[in-house]
């Protein structure tokens, strides 16, 4: 599938049983993949397909990262406020600081530039800015009208957290999210720029970050050579290359994992042809309906088989960014809430510095399935254009966190001076990176009654290692997952240094030294 079909609203019976009574919602975080695009590469001008693409009409205004009115024919500039994370001492996300403690280089921005009509490689379109701003339109009717957990009207975006990764298409897509989860009509008229998190390509987590982590790169390509191997002389490859080897180089001429353009760049043309207009459509031989779901199992295989079968491949492509998810939401069942210095806008309201509630992140297909695959609560097919995996924190309806947090101690030395002069700022929690084993006796019961839940195309789905114990889960629903048995599963592949880890275990091969324990997620 390539463009997700949405499933129709929750009824007031689901939404009954998915949000039960003794449940109280605390804490959302969305990461969503992008919307529809182009694809990242050059690929079949011989058999037919344009090269430049006609679905970018923002591009005629000449406003590069746009959003839109609901009908998108009309375009504003999305005014933001950027900010960069980096990673602490722990391993966990605080704000960049300047040479001279500035933490917001640039207060207000509007991204601009002189663009053709015609899209560019990897570049969001038309339509996959209409799927984005859809996506924010179904969080409102789910968080805002129906359980109204997040305001009608927004003044400010204190109690959120916004980030992307540094490619385009993903900030674009956050932002077109964002419109359709707040649109003009649902924002006060001195609605400030919201503040869009940031970091530094070679720190990203929101993504596998094959660029900037030697080992993990290491990995791919080993479980890519391990793909090769299996598949390039099965019967299923030989289906394929009857359908489509006609179209390929003379230099390549047989379709492989590992060939000239690879199978896994084929599926992206084919899926982002699919999504989009008869001008940029292949020959019908690609849409074969057996052709595609081989290529989405094989595929499916060559990427994602690692998270399931690989301890260190999970703590290397995924468990920094669980880890973050992970120490937000035992933030917010310990100490009363969730609050990010680096999300915070600075600004002298007496609303800064309240908890966070709502987190949305603009990442990629690789992002969701690792998450899901990590967690073992992945379907095995590849996720579609504007997919998105919502992790949801409760605590028991009785029970006010407010009331129940653990002092912690402050801390000292640099942001202990930034914060001095300001009591607008926070600092991070002492909590981050701290597993399960290390935290205090006295925080153990708020875990066991707060509880999570993951849903993936708003559909809950179910962790092994929650439902295989009834102490694990909330009882009878097995999709709500203890915070402490969560927390137990994502410490075993959470890092604590992603970038020391990095560049651990070099010429190993597929398993390295710490491989004595492959179960995965608790099964």
């Amino acid at each position: 599938m390539t463009t997700l079909i949405p499933r129709e609203p929750y009824s007031q019976v689901e939404l009954d049983r998915l949000y039960p009574r003794d449940l109280k919602l605390q804490l959302v975080q969305v990461f969503l993949r992008h919307g529809e695009r182009t694809p990242v590469s050059s690929r079949f001008q011989n058999a037919g397909l344009a090269p430049y693409w006609p679905y970018c009409n923002v591009a005629r205004q000449m406003i590069q990262m746009a959003s839109s009115n609901k009908d998108i024919t009309s375009w504003n500039g999305f005014q933001w406020r950027r900010k960069l994370e980096t990673v602490g001492s722990k391993d966990e996300s605080v704000v960049a600081v300047g040479a001279t403690g500035d933490i917001e280089g640039i207060w207000q921005r509007r991204m601009e530039g002189l663009l053709t009509a015609n899209s560019q490689h990897g570049e969001l379109t038309d339509k996959g800015r209409e799927t984005t701003f859809a996506l924010g339109q179904r969080l409102r009717h789910l968080y805002v009208d129906q359980l109204g957990f997040m305001p009608k009207i927004k003044s400010d975006t204190e109690d959120m957290y916004l980030r992307a990764t540094p490619i385009p298409r993903a900030l674009e897509s956050l932002q077109q999210a964002f419109w359709g989860m707040y649109p003009a009509s649902a924002r006060t008229q001195d609605f400030p720029p919201p503040v869009i998190v940031a970091r530094s390509v070679s720190e990203e987590t929101l993504f596998p970050n094959e660029g900037n982590c030697r080992r993990f790169r290491q990995l791919a390509r080993l479980f890519a050579d391990k793909a090769s191997l299996k598949w390039n002389n099965s019967e299923k490859m030989d289906y394929i290359n009857t359908r489509i080897s006609k179209w390929m180089p003379e230099s390549s001429p047989r379709v492989a994992v590992n060939g000239h353009p690879q199978l896994c760049g084929i599926m992206d043309t084919i899926n982002a042809t699919d999504a989009h207009g008869p001008a940029t459509k292949l020959p019908s031989e690609f849409y074969d309906r057996k052709l595609r779901d081989y290529i989405d199992e094989i595929s499916v295989d060559e990427w994602f088989t690692g998270y399931a079968e690989s301890h260190e491949y999970r703590k290397l492509g995924i468990g920094a960014l669980l880890g973050d998810a992970v120490d937000r939401m035992v933030s917010t069942a310990v100490e009363g809430g969730w609050r990010s210095e680096t999300s915070a806008s600075g600004s002298s309201s007496p609303d800064h510095g309240k908890a966070i509630k709502f987190a949305m992140s603009g990442c990629h297909d690789t992002t969701l399935a690792a998450i899901l695959t990590s967690m073992g609560a992945f379907d095995g097919k590849w996720p579609p254009f504007t997919s998105s995996v919502a992790i949801e924190l409760f605590s028991r309806a009785e029970q006010d966190p407010t009331n129940t947090t653990v002092p912690v101690p402050k801390k000292s030395g640099l942001f202990s001076s930034l914060t001095a002069s300001s009591s607008s700022t926070t600092t991070p929690s002492q909590l981050a990176r701290t597993p399960l084993s290390s935290l205090p006796e006295s925080t153990k019961p708020l875990l066991r009654t707060h509880y999570v839940r993951i849903r993936y195309n708003d559909r809950p789905v179910r962790i092994p290692g929650c439902a295989a114990k009834p102490q694990n889960h909330f009882p009878g629903d097995e999709t709500f997952c203890t915070l402490e048995a969560f927390k137990e599963i994502v410490d075993k592949f959470t890092p604590q240094s992603w970038r020391d880890e990095c560049l651990q275990n070099i010429g190993e091969g597929l398993y390295g030294k710490d491989e004595s324990e492959k179960s995965i997620a608790g099964f």
